[in-house]
């Protein structure tokens, strides 16, 4: 009797993890898609020497990063870098390996870190108040600029030597866009403040 017992657990188990593994990759897809789409949606900003874009990537990162919790909101994000590295033109400006060694692509990367903080701090809070998921998409903002602007001044002055200096990286990777940017984030609250529920009780159930 208690072999078949921790047979059926067993199987239980695995059907549990088989279900989980479904749901994970069906949300790390589905998000992937949305910031590929969202890269689509976007402003250009003909500055020098590289020109800058507003999309509504940002806007769907901020969702995955305040309902999936740190590891499924990080997935997605890098699904999607993976997706466009390897050729798939899903980014502003196309796609491809060479991509890495476009300046910009650092805000691509703050994405990633961005998503995984702010999953990170929503999975602190369990029913977390619309102030603490506006300190959440600043926070990562912080995050999502931070690295942006850092990789855009090494890759610029040190890797393709066109060099750049701190105040117009400021004015042109910082100052045109935050704003903007912020605006999305209290956006991306006010919405995910009334599906976040429904989000946890579909990653809880799997």
């Amino acid at each position: 009797m208690t072999k078949v017992n921790d047979k059926n657990t067993a199987v239980k188990a695995e059907k549990e993890q088989t279900r989980t593994r479904a749901v994970d990759l069906t949300l790390c897809g589905f998000f992937a898609a949305l910031i590929a789409v969202g890269a689509f949606i976007k402003i250009e900003i003909p500055v020098e020497p590289y020109a800058m874009h507003f999309t509504l990537q940002w806007f769907f990162v901020l969702i995955a990063g305040l309902l999936l919790g740190k590891k499924r909101a990080a997935m997605s994000v890098c699904v999607y870098l993976i997706i466009g590295l390897v050729g798939v033109p899903v980014f502003a400006s196309g796609g491809g390996p060479a991509y890495l060694l476009r300046p910009t692509f650092g805000f691509l990367l703050g994405f990633a870190l961005a998503a995984f903080v702010m999953g990170m701090m929503m999975e602190k809070k369990t029913k977390a108040s619309y102030f603490w998921m506006l300190l959440t998409s600043a926070i990562g903002l912080t995050a999502y600029y931070g690295v942006g602007i850092l990789y855009f001044y090494f890759i610029s002055n040190y890797v393709i030597h066109m060099p750049v200096g701190w105040k117009l990286v400021l004015i042109n990777c910082c100052l045109l866009t935050i704003v903007e940017d912020a605006l999305l984030c209290v956006l991306a609250v006010t919405v995910c403040n009334r599906l976040r529920f429904i989000f946890q009780k579909l990653i809880l159930d799997s």
